[in-house]
């Protein structure tokens, strides 16, 4: 007997030939190994459709975390955001299917632990979060998004402020900064504000005249054992590069022309393959 192996891949967004590659790479069995996602499973690719259908015919050997790519989508279907063109998501949205994807995609959490001490989440840790928090407000997040009336939320949900979490926060205030750290996350400003102005890789932030500007998971006082990790994806610019084994990112820009990342979580082991 063989033995099952657990991966987990970087954003995929909807490169469903890319993701079919990478899988016969490692020579995935679905009937063995199981499949994680860090989220934005959708939007820029050239086949989001095909991408969902396989995903969701994994069963329980796939899970995944939302992007705010995925959670775009949601409010795209639930007529509360136009598709973009860039995305191509019009054969998806005229999908005799889409319901079912739909009800699918939105029961997955935005973090989710994988592992002893091991979460993976779409754009990172906030700061003011152990592990265990950042799970429980997912939790607060998921309840509303697996309700019948989850539309009522995404309806909600867009918008920068708060940009600074408080634990006194309520409501639509409160649900909206979790979704923001959650997946659109990439430097923190000043004690903990996030910003969501800057996508490039930290050198070109370090050069510029904003200074104050820090990944996210280089910020001092994270409240994280040394054993602690977070995988997590949404920042192509960074490459994966974070220069601490506690932190690793998926998301290398394969439907950006870069290459599309794969961790085996059995062994640790990086898998790439080039667009």
């Amino acid at each position: 007997m063989s033995q099952s192996n657990t991966y987990v891949i970087g954003d995929i967004q909807g490169c469903y030939e890319g993701l079919r590659r990478i899988l016969d790479k490692v020579k995935f069995n679905p009937d063995s190994d199981t499949l994680l996602a860090v989220g934005d499973l959708v939007a820029r690719g050239e086949d989001s459709l095909s991408t969902l259908r396989f995903l969701k015919s994994l069963g329980n050997g796939f899970s995944s975390v939302l992007g705010n790519h995925d959670l775009h989508l949601l409010s795209v279907i639930n007529g509360l955001r136009k598709a973009k063109k860039s995305d191509k998501l019009n054969p998806l949205l005229k999908a005799n299917d889409l319901q079912e994807l739909t009800d699918w995609l939105r029961q997955f959490p935005l973090v989710k632990h994988i592992a002893p001490n091991t979460i993976m989440v779409h754009a990172g840790l906030y700061p003011q979060w152990s592990i265990d928090e950042a799970v429980s407000l997912s939790d607060e997040v998921s309840k509303v998004l697996r309700a019948d009336n989850y539309a009522e939320f995404l309806s909600d949900m867009y918008g920068n402020e708060p940009n600074r979490w408080d634990n006194d926060l309520q409501g639509k205030k409160r649900l909206r900064f979790i979704v923001n750290a959650c997946t659109r996350m990439r430097f923190i400003e000043n004690i903990n504000v996030l910003d969501f102005e800057h996508k490039s890789h930290p050198s070109a932030v370090a050069n510029s005249v904003n200074s104050s500007l820090q990944p996210w998971f280089t910020v001092d006082n994270l409240k994280l054992d040394k054993n602690d990790r977070v995988v997590f994806g949404h920042w192509a610019a960074l490459s994966g590069q974070t220069q601490k084994h506690q932190f690793i990112g998926l998301d290398t820009g394969y439907v950006w022309g870069q290459s599309m990342t794969m961790l085996n979580l059995n062994s640790n082991e990086l898998i790439q393959i080039d667009a």
